[in-house]
């Protein structure tokens, strides 16, 4: 990887990892493109830059974690299904983050579901989140451990089936990938120092320029998100999310097809 594929994939990861799109996904085809997708790094690489988005999250809503302790808790809820899970399938989701194919699939489905959602569950009126709503958008976030059905889109569809406001979900979302990520950023950093990779001085500075790009980035994604989904809701979304899994099947198998011949 060199500091271009670096920023561009932080540029990436800035846009799409609170968006409903899927951040992992986006990186898997973008990786796959620069012929990076199979190296150590890259895998270790787009995982620890979302420590730079979620620090986007801290300076916006930075008022929000001193009001109580009862926030926190309700995180910790929310968040458990994703450690026991995370730990359980670990070997299983890394075969799958080098796979475009899974991350098209994911895509068409997901953007399937968003085109309806906004008509399933209406634009909702809760605004308190119990300890049961957090425990139950907690195994919604889960099913991002598939690469392409994003893990913001997952939790906020968890937060509207239980009558949340979109505003209300998609915050609760964002709240929720602080300790998700850190998590997974320190597991993935053990994980690849158990395996006997050293991290390099230009490793460390490409992390370095990841995360600082992806965190200002990931500012100016989460407000104007938050501005266009109180107004018109999922169906953009879902709408880029099926022209973008079709076009990665389309690619792929031609590509694949002009190999064989």
């Amino acid at each position: 990887m060199n500091t271009w594929e670096a920023i561009v994939l932080a540029i990436i990861e800035g846009i799409t990892e609170f968006l409903p799109i899927s951040s992992t996904g986006h990186m898997i085809v973008a990786s796959s493109f620069f012929g990076i997708a199979h190296e150590d790094f890259t895998k270790l690489f787009t995982i620890v830059i979302q420590l730079g988005t979620i620090l986007s999250v801290v300076v916006l809503y930075f008022k929000r974690f001193f009001q109580s302790l009862q926030f926190y808790y309700k995180l910790f809820v929310a968040f458990l299904p994703a450690v026991v899970l995370g730990l359980i399938l670990n070997d299983f989701i890394d075969g799958l983050l080098e796979n475009p194919i899974t991350v098209a699939i994911s895509l068409i489905l997901g953007g399937l579901v968003l085109l309806k959602v906004d008509h399933w569950f209406g634009a909702g009126e809760e605004t308190e989140i119990s300890y049961l709503t957090a425990l139950k958008i907690g195994f919604f976030q889960c099913l991002a451990m598939i690469p392409g059905v994003s893990r913001s889109g997952a939790s906020i569809v968890g937060g509207m089936t239980q009558k949340l406001s979109r505003t209300v979900a998609a915050e609760f979302s964002f709240f929720l990938a602080i300790p998700t990520m850190l998590g997974a950023t320190v597991k993935k950093l053990y994980d690849y120092y158990q395996a006997g990779f050293q991290l390099s001085s230009e490793q460390v500075n490409l992390l370095i320029i990841g995360n600082i790009v992806g965190f200002l980035v990931a500012l100016i994604a989460i407000k104007s998100f938050i501005n266009y989904l109180s107004k018109h809701g999922f169906r953009l979304f879902g709408i880029y999310r099926i022209i973008a899994g079709a076009l990665i099947l389309l690619i792929h198998f031609f590509v694949q097809k002009l190999t064989v011949i």
